[in-house]
């Protein structure tokens, strides 16, 4: 008989070692899968962010507030490209030779004020190039999937574009794209609602945001950071 009670006991031992493996594991792959969606997001928010960049240098210094209109110029739109010949030495920035300057006067074609200036080598010329070749060669990259939330179930990014004004009086256009947690984390079971659930709280009390995003459309510019950065 009491050779019986030890096998049981010991059968119950090995199962509560198995629980507590299975659970600690089980949380291992929470946490990865957790983490693996949040790079994806991240990944898309950087590229959303190039995007918003490329287009605020194309129009007059404000950024996209509509999908399609956006998505359309990652297709089809252009990035300048300077090509640079020779570079301007120590004597002629001393005198007041810039960039620019030496630029339009070569631009210029006054022979003589390039020769003056000793712009003979010098150039600067602005090629165009594909947008979505140069900033999204790589495999994989969609255009039309941009708006999309990964993981979501066909959410879609928040973009905001604002004027906004800082504590100095001067006005600054900012842009917001985010990914609520509510959205990436869809799926996840019990545990990923009750981690979307406290994710929230903890962001409440914080007075930040329960998500992943880009830039700040409040009175927190910061550069187009993302929240994780």
């Amino acid at each position: 008989m009491k050779k019986v009670i030890n096998v049981i006991l010991g059968v119950c031992a090995l199962a509560l070692l198995f629980i507590c493996w299975r659970s600690i594991a089980d949380t291992q792959e929470f946490d990865a899968e957790v983490s693996a969606r949040e790079d994806v997001v991240k990944a898309r928010l950087m590229e959303i962010r190039s995007a918003e960049e490329a287009w605020k240098l194309q129009n007059e210094g404000v950024y996209c507030d509509n999908w399609d209109a956006l998505i359309d110029f990652v297709k089809n739109g252009k990035l300048p490209i300077v090509k640079k010949q020779g570079v301007l030495s120590d004597e002629q920035m001393d005198k007041g030779l810039t960039e620019a300057s030496a630029a339009a006067i070569v631009n210029s074609g006054d022979e003589k004020a390039i020769k003056e200036n000793g712009l003979e080598n010098f150039r600067r010329d602005t090629v165009w190039v594909s947008l979505i070749d140069s900033l999204y060669n790589y495999e994989g990259f969609v255009a039309d999937s941009m708006r999309y939330i990964p993981f979501s179930q066909g959410d879609t990014f928040e973009i905001i574009a604002v004027p906004n004004t800082t504590r100095s009086g001067s006005i600054i256009q900012v842009m917001e794209c985010n990914a609520p947690d509510s959205s990436f984390l869809k799926g996840m079971g019990k545990a990923g609602k009750r981690l979307i659930y406290n994710r929230q709280e903890d962001a409440d009390a914080k007075g930040a945001y329960a998500g992943l995003k880009i830039g700040d459309a409040g009175n927190n510019w910061n550069n187009n950071a993302g929240n994780w950065e």
